[in-house]
């Protein structure tokens, strides 16, 4: 719920502090004081785009601030987790901060929890948190879709609209392979071209170990003569055949040592060091002796080791990969093979699956239709009754459903709906969002709320001017529904009318005053006296006198 709203340099606002708690909270004050100034910046805090116009005279840009707890609000509470803009204020309770900056060049920029966002994520998010119900077209019961939803919740419908668009998902991707086939064409040419290249592919020994080993053998064959020389160089020179041999130089010292040795302990150790050379030495000869034997000049396994690598380097031209790649890349061509090959079957297969995924969303969206139609004529009887009881005596509130006969996988289901409106007598239902009448159109949405009793999932609703055109009677009733609401949702309304104010929990008064030449408002929270002051300005106009004061003590001390 909204829980603080500041503004700056905001119209003829200077700077305003307002905090909000449960229930309802009314907003009153003089023509043209600026009352209505509260809905506008949640208008712009919700995404409206703004103009320079709305920034105070003589200021370089306007600021407006709105916090939300959201304990009532978890589809807020998902959006930021979803969009990484979520926060936590004390004891971890997820909180909401946006915050909007708009400039006197007509620029504008909007942050949410310190993060900048975008006008198009700003009003995401506000349709989760605040819904505007007045004489302006971007409050959400406008919306075909919103009206839905809120159908929908007063259905409670959740457990029949999901098994629908569980269907109809998997209907779509059903369908989504079967067009994917389709847009194959004749394969067999393909398979014909792919059967060819996995041939050619499955000729060659691939995997890493035989590359490995292939360009091992083709370094050793391309070197094989300066190899070769250099073992038979290495053997000479340390078996003795080029001078002196290691291994009896190395027996001559160890004897000459042995005779001192008892003299010098450590020569010992010398003695055994140089008897692991010794051995270390006559291992070399009989691995150069073996490397050597390997070794061979063979012209003709050279030529051959060259022609496979030259093969596997074209092969890996042609599918434009490195050599590395192409055992992959025969994996590949096999898989793909084997899904052309069974595409047919496939086919048949899906022609079968298309048909009975069909039946599954049809027996979902049959159920869901049959709960909208009966929840349909309930809320519209409701609303309809209290339509009347809110000064349109004779007004008729429909829900219009029409069946969508394109027989395809909707995950919202077979229908579609539109809230319908007479306002008067005689008059032919029209929808919802053309009801020209600002007033009637706030009164008919207090209407479909307080019916449906706040069952859709915005926590804050915000009514503009509801009272509009009417007073008595009516306007008391207009209050006392309200008040009712207030009891699910945060209500925030706009009003004109004492009989509606004297209903709320808090009240706010907005008054205006010139100064230095320069028209101001301010904004008061009212206790005790002042809203009876307030109320008897409402009922009574400039001169208060005890008949009004008390008329308007009354209306407080009815309120229950």
């Amino acid at each position: 719920m909204l829980a603080h709203l500041s503004l700056k340099q905001f119209a003829v606002v200077s700077a305003a502090e307002l905090s909000f708690g449960p229930g309802l909270t009314v907003i009153s004050g003089e023509t043209g004081a600026g009352k209505s100034l509260l809905v506008d910046a949640l208008g712009l805090l919700s995404g409206l785009r703004a103009d320079s116009g709305v920034v105070r005279h003589g200021a370089d840009r306007a600021e407006l601030v709105a916090d939300f707890t959201l304990d009532d609000a978890p589809l807020a509470a998902a959006w930021l987790r979803e969009n990484e803009l979520d926060e936590t204020g004390d004891g971890d309770a997820p909180v909401c901060q946006i915050r909007r900056v708009i400039r006197a060049d007509g620029g504008s920029r909007a942050w949410v929890n310190g993060r900048p966002v975008t006008l198009g994520q700003l009003g995401d998010l506000a349709t989760r948190l605040v819904e505007i119900h007045g004489q302006h077209e971007h409050q959400a019961l406008m919306a075909k879709s919103s009206q839905l939803d809120l159908l929908d919740a007063y259905a409670r419908n959740d457990g029949v609209r999901e098994p629908v668009a569980r269907a109809a998902r998997e209907w779509s991707a059903l369908l989504r392979e079967r067009e994917t086939l389709f847009a194959q064409g004749d394969v067999s040419d393909r398979i014909g071209w792919l059967e060819h290249q996995h041939a050619e592919l499955e000729r060659e020994t691939l995997d890493p170990e035989a590359l490995s080993k292939l360009t091992a053998d083709h370094r050793r064959h391309a070197h094989a003569a300066g190899l070769i020389a250099a073992c038979e160089t290495a053997f000479a020179r340390i078996g003795g055949d080029e001078g002196p041999s290691l291994t009896r130089t190395l027996q001559q010292v160890r004897g000459e040592l042995q005779r001192v040795a008892e003299h010098e302990s450590r020569l010992r150790d010398v003695d055994a060091l140089l008897d692991n050379a010794a051995i270390q030495i006559d291992e070399a000869l009989s691995l150069l002796d073996r490397v050597r034997d390997d070794l061979d000049l063979d012209p003709a396994a050279f030529e051959q080791i060259e022609s496979k690598i030259g093969r596997l380097h074209e092969l890996a031209r042609k599918h434009r990969v490195a050599p590395e790649q192409l055992a992959a890349t025969r994996d590949g061509i096999a898989e793909e093979l084997e899904q052309l090959r069974g595409a047919g079957v496939r086919l048949e297969k899906l022609d079968v699956e298309i048909d009975t995924a069909r039946k599954t969303w049809r027996k979902s969206a049959d159920a869901l239709s049959q709960s909208r139609r009966d929840a349909a004529k309930s809320l519209s009887a409701k609303t309809t009754e209290l339509i009347g009881e809110l000064g349109m005596g004779g007004g008729r509130f429909d829900v219009a459903i029409e069946t969508v006969e394109d027989d395809r996988p909707d995950p919202q289901g077979g229908e579609r709906i539109e809230f319908m409106v007479a306002a008067n007598p005689g008059q032919p239902a029209r929808p919802l969002r053309k009801v020209a009448s600002g007033g009637e159109l706030s009164r008919i949405s207090l209407a479909i709320e307080v019916a449906a009793f706040g069952l859709d999932a915005v926590p804050t609703m915000v009514f503009d001017e509801v009272d509009s055109g009417i007073g008595g009677a009516v306007a008391e009733i207009v209050g006392q529904k309200l008040r009712a609401l207030g009891g699910s949702r945060q209500v925030l309304c706009v009003t004109h009318l004492a009989q509606v104010a004297a209903q709320g929990h808090a009240h706010y008064r907005v008054s205006k005053a010139a100064s230095e030449g320069v028209t101001q408002s301010a904004v008061q929270l009212l206790v005790s006296k002042q809203r009876e002051e307030e109320l008897a300005r409402m009922l009574g106009g400039i001169e208060l006198t005890k008949e009004v004061r008390a008329a308007a003590k009354r209306l407080l001390a009815d309120v229950v």
